[in-house]
């Protein structure tokens, strides 16, 4: 059993398609041979720290799947002192984990990042307000103050503003819900997976409060995907696509063992001193199980589609976000048909 790379979490300076083409390109790769020779070397960074919402990553290397498929990987720590676009743009990882919408970013800047794996397939963004606060309707939010994060983050609620036509006064928020929960906003940033279970968690009924989910509103734009420099898969396809289906079979793996999982979460979570709980990563496991399995499929498709792509460059576009939207083909690379 492979440990935790401890040099890894320390150095980070914040404390606190279809699934029948994965099963003819082995993502399921229990009996998968072991890898013979050398192991190569390979750093992944996710984009925040350490949380279920990676579970698949940690759980595929503590279960030694990226060994077995001839990678001796680290993990970083990611959050908003190692943002992952730039670790990868300046070398310092071989892989990392984006939003999708700041992925086209960079790729139309000219950062040559290309999409190797689609892992959340959905929204899971969304804005939630105090109904004590008047607010039940988009229009009730018209003046009000909204809480809002910084660069990717803002596209969805912007766009939001933009379809119903609101001026509002944004407030820069910080990683936590307190500004919310102290009435210093009207509403704020959440996710589904976690900012909104903190809510509920301090005490706050759902009945006492308006959601409004991106992915309701015609913003349903898939989240976290796999990238890495287009220069690093042309040198070797091959290891790319091993990385991308080894970390598939963690989350398949999490998803069927989700205490085991939990187990190998929360040891990172508390390496990193996140402050977090288990029942919390329970939470967001499963919710993160929901984002990524479709409705009525039981494995993960693990591709992103055309649609989507469009309909998030499409957004982006007319926001002023980006000048154009860089063409699907040269974005994406498809590992799952790799060595087909």
């Amino acid at each position: 059993m492979t440990k935790i790379q401890m040099t890894e979490i320390a150095a980070s300076p914040r404390t606190s398609v279809g699934w029948a083409v994965l099963i003819f390109c082995g993502v399921m790769l229990q009996g998968f041979p072991l890898s013979a020779g050398p192991l190569e070397p390979a750093v992944f960074i996710p984009q925040w720290i350490p949380q279920a919402q990676f579970a698949g990553y940690y759980v595929a290397y503590e279960k030694g799947f990226y060994r077995r498929l001839g990678l001796d990987l680290r993990i970083l720590t990611g959050g908003p002192e190692r943002p992952a676009s730039d670790w990868l743009e300046r070398g310092l990882a071989d892989f990392g984990s984006l939003m999708l919408a700041q992925a086209i970013k960079k790729r139309a800047e000219g950062i040559r990042l290309v999409h190797i794996g689609q892992i959340v397939q959905q929204s899971a963004l969304l804005l939630v307000a105090k109904k004590s606060r008047g607010i039940r309707t988009p229009q009730d939010l018209q003046g009000k103050k909204v809480g809002l994060w910084i660069d990717e983050f803002r596209i969805q609620p912007q766009a939001f503003f933009q379809r119903h036509r609101l001026t509002v006064r944004p407030v820069s928020q910080s990683t936590n819900v307190n500004v919310f929960l102290r009435e210093g906003v009207d509403a704020a940033s959440a996710t589904l997976y976690n900012e909104y279970h903190l809510i509920l968690n301090a005490g706050m009924n759902p009945e006492e409060l308006t959601l409004f989910p991106f992915s309701e509103q015609g913003l349903n734009f898939p989240e976290d995907g796999l990238y890495c420099l287009e220069k690093t898969f042309e040198k070797n396809p091959d290891r790319v696509c091993r990385f991308v289906r080894a970390s598939l079979e963690g989350w398949q793996y999490a998803f069927d063992h989700p205490e085991e999982a939990l187990d190998i979460v929360m040891k990172y979570a508390q390496a990193a001193h996140t402050g977090t709980n288990r029942a919390h990563q329970r939470w967001m496991l499963q919710k993160m199980r929901e984002l990524i399995i479709l409705p009525g499929a039981d494995r993960i498709p693990g591709q992103l589609g055309e649609n989507d792509y469009a309909r998030v460059g499409q957004t982006m576009l007319d926001q002023g976000i980006i000048a154009a939207v860089p063409p699907f083909p040269g974005f994406r690379r498809d590992c799952l048909s790799h060595g087909k």
